[in-house]
């Protein structure tokens, strides 16, 4: 982990297009401007997880979902067989 100190006002830029900016102290709360282009997704980490989480839960849906066509084609191919 990059550990760096700034002061309000001050900036960090994360490649050329994702500049973060300390808009504030108060406390232990630090307030962070963040200019990024419209097509870099920027998320609080508890937001982040919580979407990752969901993305995996609907994958698993979605391999369930495959497993359950998948048997009932075979149920109907072999029903096809016995007639």
């Amino acid at each position: 982990m990059l550990v760096l100190t700034r002061k309000k006002g001050e900036s960090i830029m994360i490649g050329d297009q994702v500049e973060l900016v300390v808009l504030g102290v108060e406390g232990e709360t630090v307030k962070i401007g963040i200019k990024a282009p419209q097509n870099v997704e920027v998320y609080r980490k508890e937001v982040y997880l919580s979407i990752q989480e969901s993305n995996r839960e609907a994958s698993n849906i979605a391999v369930n979902l495959k497993d359950l066509n998948a048997l009932i084609k075979e149920k109907r191919n072999k029903n096809r067989n016995s007639s």
